[in-house]
C-alpha cells in the first residue's frame, strides 16, 4: 500500500491504448497512487475504449480527460492537457507502464527540494528477452550520463507559460523527455539526476519494442555527437581490412560501457549481473537503426501516428534564446 498523501502533488498520466490487456492490473496501481495524490489520466484511445475507462476509473482517477489532439506528439499532448487543469504545485508525469512505490515517491520529492525536476532510473519488472535487449541500452546511456526514464517529478512553476497562462513546451518534439528536461534547464532551472532512485517500469509487447527500435535512434538526432558515433560504427567495420576483428572490438566496447552503467548508481543492487551481455544485440540494432533514422529524417521525420515529427528536440541553447 502507498499510503497517505504526499503533500501539494498530482500524478499526471498521458496514455492512448488500442485495447485492454493491461486494465485490471493498471486499475489496481492507479487505485494505490489515489490514495497517496489525485490522479489525471489524459486518455486518447479511441471512443469505445475511452468510455469504458472513465467508468473503470470513476471514483479512482480525480479526472479523466480527453486528449485534445493539440501536438504532434501524443504523449506530450496528454501532459501539457493535463498540466493546464492541475493547480498542483509538483506533478509527476508518468508513463502508464510505471510502478511508483511510496518510498521513491517520498525520495523524489525530497530531492526536488532546490530543484525544479528530479530524472528517476526505470527498471523492467519482469524481463522477458526483449527487456534484457533494452537494458542493456539503459546501461550504456547510465555509463555516459543518465538514462531517459518513462516518469519525471517536476515543479509545474518550472516550465513557461502559454498564452493561456498553462504551463508549455514543445509538442512536436519527438523525444518528448529530454525536450521537457532541456526546457526547464532553458529557464534556469536545476534538475537532479536520480540515478540510484530505481522505479519499476512494465515492459512493452513484443510489437511494440520492434516498433520503438528506429524511433528510439531518431532521438539521437537531439545529441549530434552520440548521433555521429552511431552512424560511424558500421562503415568503420565494413572498411575495416580485418571486418570481423573490428566488429568483435566494437561488441567488447558495448559491454564494457553497459558493465560501467551496471556498476554505476547501486545499479547492480537492481540489474541482472547478464545485462552487459545484451549490449552487442542493442549495438548492432543501434548502428543499423542509426542508419533508417537519418532516410527518415531526409523524408522530412520520423512517422508518427499518420504524420512526420523531424524534430527530435531542441537544444538548450536554441531554448534559452527562444525564452529569454
Amino acid at each position: 500500500m502507498i499510503g497517505r498523501e504526499l503533500g501539494d502533488c498530482e500524478y499526471l498520466i498521458p496514455l492512448r491504448w488500442n485495447d485492454d490487456g493491461p486494465l485490471e492490473e493498471f486499475t489496481a496501481y492507479l487505485r494505490e497512487i489515489a490514495l497517496a495524490m489525485p490522479v489525471t489520466v489524459v486518455d486518447g484511445s479511441p471512443e469505445a475504449l475511452w468510455r469504458h475507462h472513465r467508468e473503470v476509473w470513476s471514483g479512482i482517477a480525480a479526472r479523466h480527460l480527453r486528449a485534445p489532439g493539440r501536438t504532434g506528439n501524443g504523449k506530450t499532448d496528454g501532459v501539457l492537457a493535463g498540466l493546464a487543469v492541475t493547480t498542483a504545485v509538483v506533478v509527476v508525469i508518468a508513463d502508464d507502464d510505471v510502478r511508483w512505490g511510496r518510498a521513491g515517491l517520498t525520495r523524489a520529492l525530497s530531492l526536488l527540494d532546490g530543484a525544479a525536476i528530479v530524472r528517476p532510473q526505470n527498471v523492467f519488472d519482469p524481463l522477458p528477452w526483449h527487456a534484457r535487449w533494452d537494458t542493456a541500452r539503459s546501461l550504456i546511456n547510465r555509463s555516459m550520463r543518465s538514462d531517459y526514464p518513462g516518469t519525471l517529478v517536476l515543479r509545474r512553476a518550472a516550465l513557461p507559460s502559454d498564452s493561456d497562462g498553462a504551463p508549455h513546451y514543445d509538442g512536436d518534439a519527438l523525444f518528448e523527455n529530454l525536450e521537457l528536461i532541456r526546457t526547464v534547464i532553458a529557464r534556469g532551472g536545476r534538475e537532479v539526476r536520480a540515478d540510484d532512485l530505481f522505479v519499476q517500469r512494465r515492459p512493452p509487447t513484443v510489437r511494440r519494442f520492434i516498433e520503438q527500435r528506429v524511433r528510439q535512434a531518431y532521438d539521437s538526432g537531439a545529441q549530434p555527437w552520440r548521433l555521429a558515433v552511431e552512424l560511424a560504427v558500421l562503415p568503420s567495420i565494413l572498411l575495416a581490412e580485418r571486418p570481423l576483428r573490428r566488429g568483435l572490438l566494437v561488441a567488447a566496447a558495448t559491454v564494457l560501457l553497459a558493465e560501467i552503467g551496471l556498476r554505476r548508481a547501486h545499479g547492480r543492487e537492481v540489474f541482472p549481473a547478464s545485462s552487459a551481455a545484451w549490449a552487442p544485440l542493442w549495438g548492432l540494432e543501434r548502428m543499423i537503426c542509426a542508419w533508417i533514422a537519418v532516410l527518415h529524417r531526409a523524408a522530412g521525420g520520423m512517422p508518427y501516428r499518420g504524420r512526420r515529427l523531424r524534430l527530435a528536440a531542441h537544444s538548450v541553447r536554441h531554448l534559452r534564446r527562444a525564452h529569454a
